[in-house]
């Protein structure tokens, strides 16, 4: 327990009641996983011929990574804790005249893969905090550099009067007003809640309108500043090419609602683009707004929100505070996550974009050690933090960015509009630390990964907040191939740290010790999964095709080897997975999408990068888009996986499919036979092939039985077979030419 001068409790903790059997576990599994990369190595040495040394060794390798992987899993099992705060005490701990200020970023890049109206739902719901209504800023940065996402944020600022009010005096807690009303509320505001209601739908008819024109026409530009503002946008004013524009929409030392209170400020910035110049995404947007709040407000707190991550729980601030507050947390708090939770999955989560292991069990997991890693929104950084460690600060170029700068100029001073207007043009971080020292760090696809891993490396510690309620609600993609693009980013970032200087194998484990180096490292290496997965998928079923065993017999003690560690990695993911609060169809539709991105995403990003890193190819900052269609929704809430684009990732699923259906079915051709004897031997391919049979009924229904946009397309099922056919002829000449019919 943490407790301060009053005697009153802000946060407490408790260790997971699991930990020992965990640590139990852990050790006889691993000692399982050494006899059988032992077996595996003596029969490498003993191999008679190419092909037997050839499918050894392939097993060898999968195996290794799998024991590689299951080590660093066991990471965030030697230490879970949980966390509880009490915001409730703040109030007899602090004054609220003393809160530290808070500086929100939201991000966003193009107006049509992330509609302003997400944008504008996070914004509202962030100004309508539970917190000092003068120490809220809000900035928006738009890297897009879109004139229609600035207008959307100006109905925002408008609308604002009206909606902070009427949150505030109901005590509202969904502060988004699209998720507000989607839901029936009490009949005593019925009144309130009807005109309110109207006032958005025309905001958001009026969004609308604009987005659909693709531009904003002159009959919404109503007052000078307006036209000033949108006067920015000329004919040589493009995505990639475009000065800085830094708009103040909203005041808290002028502005007010409906009702006489001040609003929070409300702030607008593309930072200036060139050609000919890099931009790092995401990351270098993030380092603009660092500068520009500096400049203007220099809040010692910063909250990132990515722009579909609305508040669910206007307490969140406070709950950050809780331990921000702490003198015995506060010296080494680098940060607060809290967990990335989404609206709109269906009841059985098809395409697990939950990611309930990624963003609740790890860093539940990490809590014990030095902290949860960045998850790349809801998270309530300390500005010192991006300056240094703990104990080496290292000052920005210029005094005014410096965290404990005091700004004493009022924001639409000539003085403070010009210098947040300079570091945001595109050649002000040549020849600073930005990005490699201090900042966002740059390097990786992954920034938010990589910048928390970076901060904790230095010394800062972190703590993940996840309470009952949640304090932020986000939006996923609908179709699958939307789904494995951004994990084919993902995996592409993840492999730039894990094959960096800064691998969380070596630099990492020298930094924060071994736990938080393989923690690290068990995200950092997630793409290598590609290699088991592609390996079991398709070698034993080719050997089962041809009547080759590579695995133990039923009744050889080396066959229990395997059933125990089968069965004791998959028990573990499920009891870690539903006791975290999920049901066994989401569990099962989760291992299932780990397979298909290892057929898909990860082995496309692990190719990628090594192109890159070869130098023959190069990669960009691929959107996930957020934009729903119709019919994909549909066929999304039913349960039905969504295969209708032609695309390359979909090309070995099916490959996958048609191998693993074809060789189970030619096991059981054998069993009728009268085979028995080969049966015995052939008995763990058959169970395999049988296993990604089931994990592939939705892929079979998509090829065969479906009429409906869904469905996979033609060309696909054809590449897809000619490229079986010839990975089956290739590998029956190979097994063929071999004198033994048993490898193992």
């Amino acid at each position: 327990m943490s407790s301060n001068t009053h005697g009153l409790p802000l946060h407490t903790h408790k260790p997971s009641r699991r930990t020992t059997a965990n640590r139990i576990f852990a050790v006889i599994y691993a000692c399982a996983t050494l006899a059988l990369l032992s077996h595996h190595a003596l029969s490498l040495l003993n191999s008679t011929t190419l092909t037997s040394f050839f499918i050894t060794l392939t097993f060898l390798i999968s195996d290794s990574i799998l024991a590689f992987m299951f080590a660093t899993t066991q990471s965030f099992h030697m230490r879970p804790i949980y966390r509880k705060e009490f915001p409730e005490n703040l109030k007899r701990v602090v004054e609220e005249s003393d809160f530290p200020a808070l500086d929100v970023f939201i991000s966003t890049a193009d107006p049509y893969k992330e509609p302003p109206m997400n944008v504008v739902n996070t914004a509202l719901s962030v100004m309508a905090y539970d917190y000092p209504i003068q120490k809220v800023s809000v900035y928006v940065s738009d890297d897009g550099g879109s004139a229609l996402t600035l207008f959307a944020l100006m109905e925002a600022a408008k609308f604002a009067s009206h909606w902070l009010p009427f949150c505030r005096n109901n005590n509202i807690v969904e502060c988004s007003p699209e998720a507000y009303f989607a839901i029936d509320r009490d009949s005593h505001l019925s009144d309130q809640v009807e005109d309110i209601k109207v006032m958005y739908k025309r905001m958001k008819a009026r969004v609308k309108n604009v987005i659909e024109r693709g531009k904003v026409a002159q009959e919404y530009i109503t007052g000078e500043e307006e036209i000033q503002a949108f006067s920015k946008w000329t004919e040589e004013f493009t995505r990639q090419d475009h000065p800085t524009v830094i708009q103040v929409l909203l005041e808290s030392n002028k502005d007010k609602d409906i009702t006489g209170n001040l609003m929070p400020n409300l702030i607008y910035v593309s930072r200036e683009k060139s050609k000919t110049s890099t931009h790092h995404f995401k990351a270098g947007a993030l380092n603009v707004l660092l500068r520009v709040s500096a400049i203007m407000t220099n809040a010692p707190i910063i909250l990132t929100l990515d722009c579909d991550m609305h508040s669910n729980d206007p307490q969140t601030a406070r709950r950050a505070l809780c331990y921000i507050l702490d003198p015995e947390v506060r010296p080494k708090l680098g940060y607060v996550q809290f967990p990335q939770l989404f609206r709109g999955i269906n009841k059985n989560d098809i395409y697990a974009c939950e990611h309930k292991r990624l963003f609740q069990i790890d860093p539940m997991g990490m809590n014990g050690l030095s902290g949860s890693n960045h998850l790349g929104t809801g998270c309530f950084f300390t500005r010192r933090a991006f300056f240094g460690g703990p104990s080496n600060f290292l000052p920005p170029e210029i005094p005014q960015l410096s965290p404990n700068n005091l700004v004493d100029k009022h924001i639409w001073s000539s003085e403070v509009m010009e210098l947040a207007y300079c570091v945001a043009a595109w050649n002000y971080e040549n020849k600073t630390n930005w990005g490699l020292k201090i900042g966002v760090r740059y390097g990786s696809l992954v920034e938010d990964y990589f910048t928390g891993y970076r901060l904790q490396c230095e010394g800062w510690k972190s703590i993940f907040c996840h309470p009952d309620r949640a304090a932020f609600y986000g939006d996923i993609p609908i179709n699958l191939v939307e789904v494995l693009n951004q994990n084919k980013r993902w995996a592409i970032g993840l492999l730039e740290v894990a094959f960096s200087k800064f691998s969380p194998i070596t630099f990492g484990t020298r930094a924060m010790g071994p736990l938080m180096g393989l923690a690290y490292a068990h995200s950092g290496f997630w793409p290598i999964w590609s290699i088991p997965i592609i390996s079991y998928a398709f070698l034993p079923q080719l050997t089962l095709l041809n009547g080759v065993t590579i695995f133990p017999k039923v009744l050889e003690p080396w066959f229990l080897l395997y059933v125990y560690l089968f069965l004791g990695a998959y028990i573990q993911d499920f009891l870690d997975f539903v006791l975290a609060g999920g049901t066994f169809y989401r569990w099962w539709n989760d291992q299932r999408m780990w397979i298909i991105r290892g057929l898909s995403s990860y082995m496309f990003g692990f190719i990628e990068f090594l192109l890159k890193y070869s130098g023959i190819s190069t990669h960009g900052f691929n959107l996930t888009s957020k934009v729903l269609d119709e019919d994909q929704r549909k066929r999304y809430e039913q349960g039905t996986m969504e295969f209708g684009v032609s695309s390359p990732l979909f090309v070995p699923l099916t490959m996958a499919a048609i191998v693993n259906l074809a060789a189970f079915a030619w096991g059981h051709v054998e069993v009728f036979r009268g085979n028995n004897n080969n049966l015995e031997g052939l008995f763990v391919q058959m169970f395999i092939a049988g296993f990604g049979v089931v994990n592939c009924i939705p892929l079979y229904e998509a090829i065969i039985f479906r009429s409906d946009g869904g469905k996979i397309p033609r060309k696909t099922s054809v590449v897809a077979t000619f490229l079986v056919f010839l990975l089956y002829l290739a590998a029956r000449v190979t097994l063929r030419n071999s004198a033994a019919k048993s490898v193992f």
